[in-house]
Order: C-alpha cells, then structure tokens, then sequence
C-alpha cells in the first residue's frame, strides 16, 4: 500500500550530480500528533540534531513546516507565534528555533528540509528572510498536493528523484510568497472554497462525506454546493473524483503499480467502477494511459 496514511519520514542522500541543479531534498515527513503525545514522536529514529526540535535548535538547512489541524507554539529570533491549522513555519540554517504542538490538542504536521545554492541565494537577497518565517496562510489544497507529491517521488526514488524534488521545493516556496503577497485580496467565500478544497485534498485516499464538511464549515448542504460550484464550476463531489483521476494519472505514469491496487487505494472499492470512470473522464482506459502517456 501507498497511500498517505500514518506517519511517515525519511532521510535522504544526493551525489555531485544532484547538486547541479542547486537544490536538494535532505529529509521530509508527515506527522500526526494526538494529545498527550510526547513531541517528537519516535526520537530515537530522528538524527541527533533533530531531537531538540521542542527545546531549541540550529539546522544547517532550510525547513518548511505546514501544521494542517491542532495548535502549539513557535519561537524564533526571540519571538513566539501561536500555531494553528493553516500556518507555515520557514525554518532557516544558522537561525535557533523551537516549535511544538500543545499538549492538549496535539497536531498534524507535513514538513520538508532542503539546501542548496537557489534557497541560500534566495537567503541572501532577502527573498525569504528570517524576520517573515511565520505564515498564516490557511488551508490550501495546492500546498498539501506539492508535499504528496514530494512523498511519492521519496517513497519511489526512481532515478533522478532529487531533481524532482527539488523542482517541486521551489514551487512549495513559490506558492508560500504568492499566497503570502495575495492574502489580503481573499474574500470570504474564496476562503471557504479554498478550506474545501483543502479538506477533498486530505482526503484523497477515503471517501467522500459532504455531511461531515459541511459541518466543519458550519454550513448547509446546499449553500456550501451553491459557494464551491460559483468558484469551481462543479460540486464538490466531481471536484472530489478529478482529483482522485489526476493521482490515478500521476501513479499510472510511474508504471509501477497494477490499477486494481491503484484503485483500491483511492478507496474505489470496485476496480471495474475505477477503469469506467477513468475512461470517461480521460477517454482511454487506465491500461491504454499507461501505455500512451
């Protein structure tokens, strides 16, 4: 199985080759912390400089942190900002640090650590910069697809998997300062459409509930139907099934994984359903993608 689910982490490594392309990926994961739960899980399998992430510490990379639900704490340059689902922390090589959840609301963190020529260079032009490391940039759907994505390409490392997630690390920070620069033309219902759309994203591998997300939303039925297909053109159950084709897509292209265990594992429980529904939303059958794509 491969879908997203459980905790997950990895340490990677990279040649000369690698290098070329500026950036590199040196570790990444996803977290989910309960209450109560001693911070950070599993200790012992994190390198020794890693471990006093709730105590304080100094990196010799560069970090992105996305917490997606829960609360806790973030301290950096002798500020502390409160966390909560929707924030991003940048942590900074050289730069000490300390973040945890809180113990009575644990909480889900998806993180990815990098170095290389481009982020230093971004570092030294005050492209990013250690005074603005802490976004509350929201729930969006675009950011957590670019870290599932990393996630597959780490779990597979076929040949030349650090090019890819490097490429992917850059459009992670590109799309952190657009939405940062952006965040004040938002309105209202462009927010929530955006915290759906979120929500199908983290989903991905279940089944859809529309009566749970509308209670998340604190709306009916209808008027969240009525808001999400204004901006999108369709509901949120179609947008729900073209995300869940595209990853289909994205698995297919990797030639590795039969479309009975591709299906399974975005919950379709009938593979004949999954090929009929991918045939008619792509017009050839999972089979003939893989072979002409």
């Amino acid at each position: 199985m491969f879908m997203n689910s459980g905790n997950f982490s990895s340490y990677l490594t990279y040649g000369e080759e690698d290098l070329k392309w500026q950036i590199v990926c040196n570790d990444a994961g996803y977290n989910e912390i309960v209450k109560g739960q001693t911070y950070p899980p599993n200790i012992e399998q994190h390198p020794e400089g890693f471990k006093s992430v709730g105590t304080g510490r100094t990196l010799n990379e560069f970090q992105i942190i996305y917490i997606t639900s829960g609360a806790g704490t973030y301290v950096v340059e002798e500020k502390t900002y409160k966390i909560r689902p929707g924030s991003i922390m940048l942590i900074f090589p050289g730069v000490k640090h300390s973040y945890k959840p809180d113990l009575k609301t644990g909480w889900t963190e998806y993180w990815i650590g990098f170095s290389g020529p481009y982020p230093e260079n971004l570092y030294k032009t005050n492209v990013i910069t250690p005074t603005k490391s802490h976004f509350e940039l929201g729930l969006h759907d675009t950011i957590l697809y670019i870290y599932n994505k990393i996630f597959d390409q780490i779990r597979e490392q076929k040949p030349g998997f650090q090019i890819r997630c490097g490429a992917d690390t850059i459009s992670l920070l590109a799309e952190i300062i657009s939405l940062s620069r952006n965040q004040d033309l938002k309105s209202g219902n462009e927010e929530v459409v955006e915290n759906i759309k979120f929500i199908l994203e983290e989903n991905l591998y279940k089944n859809l509930d529309i009566n749970s997300i509308s209670e998340k939303m604190s709306m009916s039925k209808p008027q969240l139907n009525t808001i999400f297909k204004s901006y999108t053109g369709m509901s949120p159950y179609q947008y729900f099934l073209n995300i869940k084709i595209n990853k289909a897509k994205e698995w297919l292209d990797l030639d590795t994984y039969p479309v009975k265990e591709i299906a399974l594992n975005l919950s379709f429980s009938d593979p004949l359903y999954f090929t009929r529904l991918f045939t008619k939303k792509t017009g050839v059958s999972p089979s003939k993608w893989r072979i002409y794509h």
